[in-house]
């Protein structure tokens, strides 16, 4: 077997390392019983903090993440003809908490400009109140 090869382990057609990693990291929706048994039996521990994924943003997350770099923009330089391979770099997060994040800014300005018709209006009132140029 090539040294890259993973070895499986599997019992009736279940990836056993899969469902353990799916035990550890839901763990808090596990009853108590078997979470008793997962601990006491098969000797699985609930996954660190640093283990588990981030969650996902929502696509209303990710909207008002580049609406936050289309202010900071406007803002910046008093207008908001962004070229369309600009990138803009925003600190999201609490003081306890910050992550800089780079955020293709000018393609997702051109995106909101082809796709005028279909935004809410409470999004374009939000955009044309920063210099949205809509033509």
């Amino acid at each position: 077997m090539p040294p890259f090869a993973r070895t499986v382990a599997v019992h009736q057609s279940e990836d056993l390392g899969r469902w353990i990693r799916a035990q550890r990291l839901g763990w808090d929706r596990l009853t108590g019983a078997q979470q008793w048994m997962c601990e006491n039996v098969l000797g699985i521990e609930p996954a660190a903090q640093d283990e588990k994924p981030k969650p996902r943003h929502t696509h209303a997350d990710k909207w008002a993440l580049n609406y936050s770099a289309a202010r900071q923009y406007y803002e910046r330089e008093g207008y908001l003809r962004v070229p369309r391979g600009r990138i803009e770099r925003i600190v999201t997060g609490d003081s306890e908490d910050q992550e800089e994040r780079d955020l293709k800014l000018g393609s997702w300005i051109s995106n909101q400009r082809s796709r005028a018709a279909a935004l809410s209006p409470e999004r374009v009132e939000q955009l044309s109140a920063i210099g949205m140029r809509w033509a």
